[in-house]
């Protein structure tokens, strides 16, 4: 007679268990079966994953899946079904309860921390993000509307923020958290401004100092936000404030202000959540975007309160979804050339990383919002842009 092994012994115990009919009959609300013969269905390979899911939520689901411990072919799918059906919502895990407190208490994007993630996250390499990232090397969510490329949409979006902007030749721009520069070169290429950009990447400055200074009016500065003093006609924020924290979105916008003449235009764009009462993703916060925090929309208007007047708010978040999996495919074709930099956990990381965070999008849990605003109210209106 074959007895089983440990490892196999150690599966059966897991089926039957109290936690294993606890998880699979949450999953049943998403219509995800465990070792199910769909794209979205889990497949456990490995034991523990259950009980990790359920006392650490997603830093042990995370974990689990970077190590292998369990797969699902169409990732972005499981994700999609399992926020859909907000189970993330109900499993509170007593283990992350610091990690809330935390993140609800401390200052985490102090000036000193706020470099944490351009070391981390941002200076990964440019050849890596312009081999996942369109031609411009955008890293933020494109605008669909009428686009059906990666290059197409980022050119769209960044033409967007342009018209909203009311950009005209000669202006001064002030690019808070400009990435490798492409809104600045796209706005001086197209429009005639001259722009500013401040970044905390050493990487993104030097590859845009390299790149631009010869051939456009586009100067990078490496420094933090706080210490900008310049007056500017216009002032865009494009996937930045999601770095800011709660603590700081006041002095943030205190710092825009100051910096925008009377008579100029703001133009936030950032992705936003619609619970205040959520944590930052403790997986997230551990191995992407290290004192990342997403806003709502009420704590972006509570901080422009005084400060400024709200013009406009236009949501197209869903498009964040079709963005993700567009950065997913150019992933996955062009991984082979960095396998000697980086190993096969980092893959899993990444793939995990994209792929959820796409489903998150399509199930409309966390937005793409971009706000106009000015310091006095633009007089007879502002002309909603699209």
């Amino acid at each position: 007679m074959n007895l089983p092994t440990l490892d196999t012994q150690k599966t059966v115990f897991d089926e039957r268990s109290s936690s294993h009919r606890f998880f699979a009959g949450l999953l049943k609300q998403a219509d995800i079966n465990i070792n199910g013969n769909r794209p979205w269905d889990i497949q456990l390979k490995a034991p523990g994953v259950i009980d990790s899911a359920l006392s650490r939520g997603n830093l042990g689901l995370g974990e689990s899946y970077m190590n292998g411990d369990w797969d699902a072919e169409s990732l972005d799918q499981f994700f999609y079904r399992l926020v859909r059906a907000q189970l993330h919502h109900r499993v509170n895990p007593t283990k992350l309860i610091y990690h809330s407190l935390r993140s609800k208490l401390l200052n985490r994007q102090s000036v000193k921390r706020a470099w944490e993630v351009g070391e981390k996250h941002y200076d990964l390499g440019n050849e890596f993000y312009a081999a996942m990232l369109d031609k411009r090397m955008t890293y933020t969510c494109g605008y669909w509307k009428d686009a059906e490329t990666l290059d197409d949409a980022q050119e769209a979006k960044l033409d967007l923020i342009c018209r909203k902007l009311d950009l005209k030749p000669g202006m001064r721009v002030l690019d808070i958290g400009c990435g490798w520069g492409s809104f600045m070169a796209y706005a001086a290429e197209h429009y005639g401004v001259e722009c500013v950009g401040l970044t905390i990447s050493k990487e993104q400055a030097e590859f845009g100092q390299r790149v631009m200074k010869n051939d456009l009016p586009v100067e990078f500065r490496l420094q933090d936000y706080r210490d900008e003093t310049e007056q500017f006609d216009r002032i865009v924020s494009v996937g930045m404030f999601e770095h800011v924290g709660r603590k700081n979105y006041r002095e943030y916008m205190e710092v825009a202000n100051r910096c925008l003449k009377e008579d100029g235009l703001f133009l936030l764009h950032t992705i936003g959540k619609n619970l205040s009462t959520t944590s930052t993703d403790p997986w997230i916060d551990k191995y992407i975007f290290p004192n990342g925090e997403l806003p709502t929309l009420g704590r972006v208007t509570d901080a422009a309160e005084g400060l400024f007047v709200v013009e406009d708010v236009h949501n197209f978040g869903a498009d964040y979804d079709k963005t993700l999996m567009a950065w997913h495919e150019n992933f996955e074709a062009n991984w082979p050339q960095f396998t000697d930099l980086f190993d096969h956990t980092f893959y899993r990381m990444w793939r995990y990383y994209l792929l959820s965070c796409a489903g998150a999008f399509r199930a409309r849990e966390i937005q793409l919002w971009q706000f106009v605003l000015s310091k006095q109210g633009v007089l007879g209106g502002y002309e909603r842009i699209s």
